[in-house]
């Protein structure tokens, strides 16, 4: 198992789709970025398939300073958060890694 980046990410994507590798990074950057932008304006996106982005609220509560063993109050926040699709899923139970 190993790690791809953006770049090898459209490199793939332009042998798939016969894209030049400028204009599949240009689709992935375009895409995520209008993931993030839908998110930021409170909407979730779903790729039937593949999963779905939406935000989580995560409630105020206290915590722990690890170093002092100081209790300290945790402010509540948004985060963005991924839930795969059955078949998504599925493809990685199924897979079989060397």
């Amino acid at each position: 198992m190993g790690t791809i980046n953006k770049t090898e990410l459209a490199r793939a994507v332009a042998e798939e789709t016969g894209l030049s590798n400028g204009q599949a990074k240009e689709a992935i950057e375009a895409t995520l970025e209008q993931i993030a932008n839908e998110l930021t304006h409170g909407n979730e996106v779903s790729l039937p398939g593949f999963g779905k982005f939406a935000i989580s609220e995560r409630s105020a509560r206290q915590g722990r300073n690890p170093q002092t063993g100081e209790t300290i109050q945790i402010a509540a926040t948004k985060v963005p958060r991924f839930q795969a699709a059955a078949p998504l899923k599925q493809a990685v139970k199924t897979r079989t890694y060397a």
